[in-house]
């Protein structure tokens, strides 16, 4: 593989890696080569949308059945309802965000910031200020913040830096996914890359609340404009809510250790996730030409 320019294309090679990739690279070609996309490929696109948005809501703790979100029409009620509803206004804009994601990543964070917390907000849009702390990003770390008898699984995770420190790597952040865009890097995989987005958003929580499904909506945006997944018909967010909050926090830990094995810890688990995605959408397509969809 040629390196390039581009400094994340060495954890490509980690243990592991390259196998988690090309894993990956089969099960997505076979989904889309499922004779269901032929026909209906925008309804697939629409199921993943609402699947991957029920459990991006279910990680960040309003685990609601998927027919319950169908019914509802008013997501402006209590706390869990407005989770879901912001989880479900960032999927259906994620993949209409290309074009401003592929010049100035930080603009589409802050629209992703904008819609999970609505317009009401005076935080919303906004990266934290210096002294504003961000959220718990695992509801068992809402649930000790607020009190409750309920142990934080997995292993602790450190404080999220400070609002000068997530400026410098948001910046850091920005130029890399520009100089991919503009083809002065190309070195690592898709994959690598999104999972590089989504670890660093969740190290950074650059904002006060709703961390966790902004980073997860920016690794499907990174999957979406690097080609891996241009119909956005792989729901990852479906296979890390069943890998299991205690298995994300640990493949977590090791992002923020920096180690090798910790990246590569990281990579695998976000590559298991979206093959579990691509098995939620087969599944789909599988109902759809059995005429049950």
């Amino acid at each position: 593989m040629s390196t390039g320019t581009d400094p994340l294309a060495s954890l490509a090679e980690l243990p592991g890696v390259p196998e988690a990739v090309a894993e990956v690279r089969k099960a997505v070609d076979r989904l889309y080569g499922h004779r269901v996309m032929r026909r209906r490929a925008g309804e697939v696109t629409s199921e993943a949308a609402i699947r991957g948005a029920r459990a991006s809501a279910a990680l960040d703790g309003a685990d609601w059945p998927l027919e319950e979100i169908r019914r509802r029409t008013d997501f402006g009620g209590d706390a869990e309802a407005r989770t879901v509803g912001g989880a479900l206004r960032i999927s259906a804009e994620a993949g209409q965000l290309l074009g401003v994601w592929r010049h100035s990543p930080l603009q589409v964070l802050a629209r992703l910031h904008l819609l999970a917390v609505g317009d009401a907000d005076p935080s919303a849009g906004r990266p934290r200020r210096a002294g504003e702390q961000a959220g718990p990003l695992f509801p068992v770390e809402l649930a000790a913040a607020e009190g409750f008898d309920k142990p934080v699984e997995g292993v602790e995770l450190p404080p999220a830096p400070g609002a000068e420190e997530v400026a410098a790597r948001l910046d850091q952040l920005s130029h890399l996914l520009a100089s991919r865009a503009e083809g002065a890097a190309n070195g690592a995989p898709a994959l690598v890359t999104a999972a590089v987005v989504h670890g660093e958003l969740l190290a950074l929580r650059p904002f006060a609340s709703h961390n966790g499904v902004i980073a997860r909506a920016a690794q499907r945006i990174v999957l979406i404009a690097e080609g891996l997944d241009p119909k956005a018909i792989c729901p990852a967010e479906v296979g890390l809510a069943e890998l299991g909050t205690a298995s994300y926090r640990d493949a977590l830990a090791g992002y923020l250790s920096g180690t090798g094995d910790g990246m590569a810890r990281w990579i695998r688990h976000c590559g298991e996730a979206l093959r579990l995605g691509v098995r939620e959408s087969t599944a789909v397509c599988e109902a759809m030409q059995r005429g049950m969809v």
